[in-house]
């Protein structure tokens, strides 16, 4: 257990010190970006502010890469101090000298999706609102058990959009309201339509109904009817699209209600449920990482080569990590089932690296 112990706390340490090396790489390139892409009117503070929220979301993604690296880093060190010959030599198989350092990598993957997957859910969702209160205009979606909102708006005024249900394409909405807001901010125009259809930057409705709005009008006196409207629009298919935002926008504790939510509304909710099967695996997928790297640099220095199989063991990890991407673009367009492309890829790299370190190991 002692031994354990200590690799674990190795691992640990080695982990925080590259964990903060590349969070600050991470967050001097993102400071750069924003301060190259921020708008005329927006302040230094401000782009700090931008950064900070930001960052979880950037660190999210490369934690793959931090844990792979401090791994490498862990077992040349324990190599070159021949740690590893001691350990050996005490009866112990090199195997068991990867208990403490998987138990680690297990403990943060599992800390990551409990913790900061809904960290980097907040921070992502309110770095999207303050960017778009910067730059001005924009569009918001939003999914409830009443049905879903929609909100368009530019320089003439804003739009507020409700329907009970929608296509999965989100371009054609059933029984749908319209509220018109003037840009002083009162309502102006209300309007029902049994069917919205979203083409060339304009809503065409059908079987409509229009109240006027204002102080001092009756507005069911002089409501009017009209078999076909069209409505300019400032939204597109993308743009609707991206105002559900990324998947990791929501916490993976509301993805079964919101995956619900959305299915109920008439959407496809393919992405979000592959998107849940793989924060799931991200455990398993970190474990593997950990192994990848033991089986390549677990050897001796007086071995030899020991460059080459510390990029060995990078480019297998970036392969794994791609090849996991790719599993997550095919589950996402229904090539294959959320739970196969969640799954699948972790699984195979947990076997592939077993394999390279009985193969090492055992001979």
């Amino acid at each position: 257990m002692t031994l354990h112990l200590y690799f674990a706390r190795r691992f640990g340490v080695m982990f925080l010190a590259v964990g903060g090396s590349v969070t600050l790489f991470v967050a001097l390139l993102d400071l750069i970006e924003q301060v190259r892409a921020a708008e005329s009117g927006v302040t230094f503070r401000q782009v700090v502010g931008l950064t900070l929220l930001n960052l979880p979301s950037g660190l999210y993604e490369f934690l793959p890469l931090i844990v792979i690296l401090a791994a490498i880093a862990l077992f040349l060190g324990l190599a070159r101090s021949s740690e590893l010959v001691v350990t050996r030599a005490a009866g112990r198989s090199g195997l068991a000298a990867l208990i403490g350092p998987v138990l680690v990598a297990a403990l943060i993957g599992a800390l990551a999706v409990a913790v900061l997957n809904p960290l980097v859910a907040a921070t992502s969702t309110r770095y999207a609102e303050l960017r778009e209160s910067y730059e001005g205009g924009g569009s918001v979606l939003s999914i409830g058990r009443e049905g879903l909102w929609l909100r368009q708006g530019d320089a003439g005024g804003q739009t507020v959009i409700r329907a009970t249900r929608t296509n999965p394409e989100a371009t054609v909405l059933y029984d749908v309201s319209f509220v018109e807001y003037a840009p002083s901010g009162g309502p102006e125009r209300r309007i029902d339509a049994r069917r919205a259809e979203l083409r060339d930057g304009a809503w065409d409705l059908s079987e409509v109904k229009v109240w006027p709005l204002g102080p001092g009008i009756n507005p069911e006196a002089r409501a009017e009817r009209a078999e076909r409207l069209s409505l300019s629009s400032s939204l597109t298919q993308e743009r609707i699209r991206d105002s559900f935002g990324k998947p990791s926008a929501v916490a993976v504790w509301r993805l079964p209600d919101f995956i619900g939510q959305l299915e109920e509304a008439g959407f496809s909710a393919r992405r979000h449920a592959v998107w849940l099967q793989m924060e799931l695996a991200r455990p398993l997928f970190l474990v593997s990482l950990v192994i990848v790297a033991a089986g390549f640099t677990m050897r001796h220095p007086r071995a030899g080569r020991a460059g080459p199989y510390v990029l060995a063991a990078v480019l297998l990890g970036f392969g794994l990590h791609y090849i996991r991407n790719f599993a997550q673009i095919l589950g996402e367009t229904g090539q294959i089932t959320p739970w196969v492309a969640g799954w699948t890829p972790p699984v195979a790299a947990l076997l592939l690296a077993m394999g390279l370190i009985l193969h090492r190991e055992e001979g």
